[in-house]
């Protein structure tokens, strides 16, 4: 693989965010961005560092790994995010997949199995059998619907992101204006087409306009 993956590991148990360390820095094409130990800051450092990939641990004190997934992904549907947790009882699964997570590792696993996994995760390669694939399912019984249509679901950033896109400017000119990364320009506008359902910049504008959110 030639990209290169960004992570932000989520976890208060120093020593485990340390073995994670040690797994990431053995494979070069993911880079650990930042480190968060509570849901709270996961959420805070998530829109600070826009990563690709999130490894949530499930307990963590004050706002659990579930509710801090749940939440950042109804903010950043893009990010794909990961559980990390010593149980592998299914219903952990379940729970995690209907908060909107893409995967679950139990922490004693071989690094070699972590790696391998998180790879296909990132290329979105992972599948889950037919058996689990049913029963999820099964017990996912609501499906989250798009917006309606004079609902504005973006946030400030992303206005201002789209408003820019809309005047035809190229990402580092984006980046240059807003003073952030070429990379975080990027991946907020991967936030938006997720947020309203578009596929480019182009539907972007088109959108930005028919909405009236452009002079």
């Amino acid at each position: 693989m030639t990209m290169r993956i960004r992570v932000l590991v989520v976890d208060d148990h120093a020593h485990a965010r340390e073995a994670v360390r040690d797994i990431l820095q053995a494979a070069p094409e993911f880079e650990i961005v930042a480190e968060a130990t509570s849901g709270e800051e996961a959420l805070a450092l998530t829109e600070q560092h826009m990563p690709d990939l999130i490894l949530m641990d499930i307990k963590l004190p004050g706002m659990d790994g579930l509710e801090a997934t749940k939440r950042i992904k109804e903010r950043f549907p893009y990010v794909k995010i990961v559980m990390m947790t010593v149980s592998d009882e299914v219903t952990h699964l379940f729970e995690a997949i209907k908060r909107g997570a893409q995967g679950y590792l139990v922490k004693h696993l071989p690094p070699d199995v972590w790696v391998t996994y998180l790879r296909a995760v990132a290329v979105d390669e992972a599948p889950l059998s037919k058996e689990l694939a049913l029963c999820i399912l099964r017990e996912l019984t609501e499906k989250r619907a798009a917006p309606p249509e004079n609902e504005d679901p973006l946030s400030k950033r992303e206005r201002e992101i789209l408003h820019r896109v809309a005047q035809g400017k190229t990402n580092r000119e984006i980046a240059e204006e807003l003073g952030i990364s070429e990379y975080t320009v990027k991946n907020h506008l991967k936030n938006i087409l997720n947020k309203l359902h578009l596929e480019n910049r182009v539907q972007l504008a088109r959108y930005a306009y028919e909405r009236g959110w452009m002079p």
